[in-house]
């Protein structure tokens, strides 16, 4: 300890980067790094969604339908969606506390396309015609 906290940081190599570099998992130092096939190249550039980010469903189940007046009920709502769309599994009205509904519904369809097929044959439109 003949040298002083200074005198060994400048001595130190001065490199480009802080801290140590990333080492390898313990899966990677084992089995070495994963191989990607020519089948999964080609998978990928396909699917380009594939490459860790989430992928989006193909079909909605549930759907949420605002400004809808106070005085619709959840029977009008399950009457409309169940003769222009599909069969619902539930229906969910939102009400503030006093009771007065929110205008807000939350529609949950029993097929997995339907939500996605009532969004697009309703979303910015309005329902009564007025």
């Amino acid at each position: 300890m003949d040298k002083s906290l200074d005198e060994i940081i400048a001595s130190k190599p001065k490199t480009g980067r802080r801290g140590p570099s990333r080492r390898a998992s313990a899966r990677e130092q084992v089995l070495g790094k994963p191989v990607v096939t020519p089948v999964q190249r080609a998978r990928a550039a396909a699917n380009p969604a594939t490459d860790g980010a989430k992928t989006v469903a193909q079909g909605s189940e549930k759907i949420i339908v605002s400004n809808l007046p106070g005085d619709v009920n959840e029977a009008q709502i399950k009457d409309l969606f169940n003769q222009t769309v599909g069969a619902l599994k539930d229906i969910t009205l939102h009400y503030d506390a006093s009771g007065r509904s929110k205008g807000i519904a939350t529609v949950t369809f029993q097929k997995k396309g339907d939500g996605t097929k009532a969004f697009q044959q309703y979303n910015n439109r309005l329902i009564d015609g007025s």
